[in-house]
């Protein structure tokens, strides 16, 4: 019955599109689920290592890298300034220290779809190489860069489609490699970003329709041609797993904070979602690092609540089945169906999902530059809300007193994933601020 009326809250709040905090009424513990699904830890670390071993030739093809070593990471960042803010705006975070992860500044791509994009460009081109020969025992990624490798890529498409970011980091790292790249790109997407991918030499193919229509589009051309390989966001198991690493290297950089994550310390993470992969992935990386001492919310728009939406009434179902529209300004999330692998993993990982409006995306936005100097797109600034929702909301107030969390929040870390923004231009982000500005 509790379930039943978690569900009946959820969807007649999201036909209604209002911001609602929904709450997982299957959360289970995560070592009991962990161990029943295909995908497991040695799957997570076997793509660090993987992106440990292209590193060379990522140092080589990007010379931002080179002062990583070709690591593509993003720093871990304490805002008590936009904490302070955000108190003074009403929407409570005073309990826990409030950070960012700064995937709006990730390297090469800009958002967080570089992790998981990237590492899916580099693993299908390893694998040609070694399949024509050209990749022997012993040699390294470096090898992969070479004239007459990217001779054989460049009879070859990579293809993907994308609201924008995703195809920012899959056109990037396979033009980089030589391949002809193309990108489906759904009607919501930005023109700075169809821009940027031209003028790296991408293929954009604009679509009057929606993300799932331009993802059909790119899978049926690609279906039909034995040199394109189709990076498919609904339904890759590399993407999820390169997208995972991000929790290792979270773990690593909690450490040198001396953030402790443990019964006494929760760590609670707000991620962006759009179709479910990133969020999905990175969440899937936590539960093995940190099992119950992290509790993830996924944050969706309210015209756009896909992941959600599947959670409670059903995976085959679309938002426009409930009267929504996809129209918002967080172009990475306009999303109407969600992946059905992301949310047969997550079924009982992710502890809550919450779905904000637009304004509130700028007002975040707008707080974050001013009180800290930091840019995003709007789609990276959906995580602010979840403090105030897990702390203000019966809801919320509800699952604190649940996995009794209540005498832990001075001890609490709550990490707010900015997922893109570091491309941007000047001009779009200055609108940004101007509408920002106008709503506070």
């Amino acid at each position: 019955m509790a379930e039943m009326g978690e569900k009946g809250f959820a969807i007649a709040a999201l036909k209604r599109r209002e911001p609602l905090l929904w709450i997982n009424p299957e959360l289970a513990p995560s070592q009991k689920v962990l161990t029943g699904l295909p995908l497991g830890g040695r799957h997570i670390k076997a793509a660090e290592a993987r992106l440990r071993w292209f590193a060379p030739l990522l140092s080589h093809l990007f010379p931002e890298l080179k002062s990583s070593g070709g690591i593509i990471e993003s720093a871990l960042v304490p805002v008590p300034a936009m904490q302070a803010a955000m108190e003074r705006y009403g929407k409570e975070a005073r309990s826990g220290r409030l950070w960012i992860k700064a995937d709006c500044d990730l390297p090469v791509a800009g958002s967080v779809k570089a992790r998981g994009g990237i590492y899916e460009v580099l693993l299908f081109a390893e694998t040609l190489a070694r399949e024509k020969g050209l990749l022997n025992s012993g040699q390294t990624a470096i090898r992969l860069g070479e004239p007459d490798v990217r001779d054989v890529f460049a009879g070859y498409i990579v293809a993907v489609g994308s609201t924008g970011n995703l195809g920012l980091a899959i056109g990037t790292m396979a033009a980089a490699l030589g391949f002809k790249a193309v990108v489906h790109m759904s009607a919501d997407a930005k023109a700075w970003k169809k821009r940027r991918l031209r003028d790296r030499g991408v293929t954009v193919v604009e679509h009057d329709a929606d993300y799932g229509s331009a993802v059909r589009a790119g899978r049926d051309q690609a279906a039909g041609d034995p040199n394109t390989y189709f990076v498919d966001d609904e339904d890759s198991e590399a993407l999820f797993l390169g997208y995972s690493v991000a929790a290792l290297r979270l773990q690593t950089q909690l450490a040198e904070q001396n953030r402790e994550v443990d019964g006494d310390h929760p760590l609670f993470v707000y991620l962006p979602c759009g179709v479910g992969g990133a969020p999905g992935g990175i969440a899937f990386g936590l539960k093995h690092v940190f099992g119950d001492d992290v509790h993830c919310f996924f944050a969706e728009p309210v015209q756009a609540p896909c992941v959600l939406l599947a959670m409670t009434a059903g995976p085959d179902l679309s938002v426009y089945d409930m009267g929504l529209t996809v129209d918002t300004e967080a172009d990475g999330l306009a999303v109407g169906q969600a992946s059905k692998l992301v949310t047969g993993l997550m079924r009982h990982l992710v502890s809550g999902i919450f779905t904000v409006d637009d304004d509130d995306l700028f007002r975040y936005l707008t707080f974050l530059y001013r009180e800290e100097q930091i840019r995003i797109e709007p789609s990276a600034a959906a995580g602010f809300a979840g403090p105030d929702f897990l702390l203000n909301s019966s809801r919320g107030k509800s699952y604190l007193q649940r996995h009794q969390l209540n005498d832990r929040l001075d001890q609490a870390t709550h990490l707010v994933w900015t997922t893109g923004g570091r491309l941007v231009p000047d001009d779009a982000f200055a609108g940004f601020l101007h509408r920002g500005n106008a709503l506070i």
